[in-house]
């Protein structure tokens, strides 16, 4: 697995554009390589959570601090 995760900053969007983003951003990644994303939308807990579980992702980190959420989506199927 990849030490350093690719960044996206998605602060500022409502849903569902970070998950949209994020997809977009996951199919440039190779299998095992990890995409940290910020979010401020608290709704993206819940689209986050479910677009990893069907796209086959693993959702590796899902925290909040301060109304920034932080996920870290590991690519583990070639999708």
């Amino acid at each position: 697995m990849a030490d350093l995760p690719h960044f996206l900053d998605t602060s500022g969007l409502n849903c569902p554009l970070p998950v949209l983003k994020a997809k977009k951003a996951m199919k440039t990644l190779k299998e095992g390589e990890r995409l940290k994303v910020h979010a401020t939308d608290p709704a993206s807990a819940i689209d986050f959570r479910h677009y990893c579980a069907v796209s086959g992702y693993l959702l590796e980190t899902m925290r909040e601090t301060d109304g920034l959420f932080e996920y870290i989506i590991v690519k583990t199927t070639t999708s």
